[in-house]
């Protein structure tokens, strides 16, 4: 692999070197097929809900809007970071120009903020329905969903600006090499010129903000959502009760258990090896599982997606007869 430090005339960095995984070659083949197929699953599943949603009309309510609007965040999630990681693991240069590292951390960590919105959301909609059943009707309209939808992904690329101008303006002269898959703050900010305490203590903060902020409302539906369903009289209904939340909690689980061990303090990422594992984790294997997760555990999803691929079946065979 070629490694050279990169600076423009003024003497500031213009590109970056994605390091990635770096190993023989023989492991890099298989990283990249395993990368390859959790990454076309991922989009095939959270496809395959979307369709699902918006064929079946018994799925037009809120909850599956949502979880509509949700797998579509999760195909853009892995779509940020993934093909980068994939076309980097044969590259040469393995670079990545500044300004395409600035907006690879930009949209890559939006969707991150705005994946947290959702789940927030989306909690809101299980204590609607399990804590006020008589109002939800006439609270969880079809617009308030759409403008709860519209709030989360504008939110969260409003919340991502000002770290992104704030790195925008941290100098670089190198060196450029980025120990990672993407463009991390930890490991960004680490070949700043000079100390930028400030950018990293603001940066911190509001990762840190978003992280809380969402996982406090989250914990504290739940909670809400507890106590409703130990009053309930019967054990059927407080089982169904709980199906409804566990998938949703699952989710949260495996999204927050991840992002809360890397983001909450970034300045501190300089273990390198945990810190490309956990980023992995939670970019890549929790948009694999969601699809799974809620299909699997959602009769009326399970119903969907089997009259989907009834469908499908009856499409293809017709048009290859043609």
């Amino acid at each position: 692999m070629k490694i050279s430090k990169v600076t423009n005339i003024s003497g500031t960095v213009s590109e970056f070197i994605l390091l990635g995984f770096p190993c023989q070659k023989e492991t890099q083949v298989i990283l990249f097929i395993l990368f390859s197929i959790i990454y076309i699953l991922t989009i095939m599943g959270n496809t395959s809900i979307i369709c699902a949603v918006w064929s079946s009309q018994k799925l037009h309510t809120p909850m599956y809007i949502l979880l509509a609007n949700f797998s579509f965040l999760e195909i853009c999630y892995v779509n940020s970071d993934v093909p980068q990681m994939l076309a980097n693991m044969f590259s040469e240069s393995k670079t990545i120009s500044f300004t395409g590292c600035l907006l690879q951390f930009y949209f890559f960590f939006s969707m991150c903020a705005s994946e947290g919105l959702f789940l927030s959301v989306m909690a809101f909609d299980r204590y609607l329905a399990i804590c006020q059943p008589l109002y939800y009707p006439s609270i969880m309209t079809h617009s308030l969903c759409a403008n709860l939808a519209v709030f989360c992904w504008v939110g969260g690329f409003l919340w991502l600006l000002t770290p992104v101008i704030l790195i925008s303006q941290v100098p670089f002269c190198g060196p450029n090499i980025i120990d990672h898959f993407l463009c991390d703050l930890g490991p960004l900010l680490a070949l700043s010129c000079a100390p930028v305490p400030r950018t990293t203590l603001a940066c911190g903060t509001i990762s840190s903000l978003i992280i809380f902020i969402t996982f406090l409302y989250i914990l504290g539906s739940y909670v809400c959502v507890l106590r409703a369903v130990l009053h309930v009289p019967s054990g059927s209904g407080r089982n169904k009760a709980f199906s409804t939340c566990a998938s949703h909690f699952t989710v949260v689980s495996l999204f927050y258990g991840s992002v809360m061990v890397m983001y909450v303090s970034p300045g501190s990422g300089n273990q390198s090896g945990r810190q490309k594992f956990v980023t992995l984790f939670y970019s890549m294997a929790t948009p694999f599982f969601n699809p799974l997760i809620y299909s699997l555990r959602n009769k009326d999803m399970k119903k969907a997606l089997k009259k989907l691929l009834v469908q499908l079946t009856q499409i293809f065979p017709n048009g290859h007869k043609k």
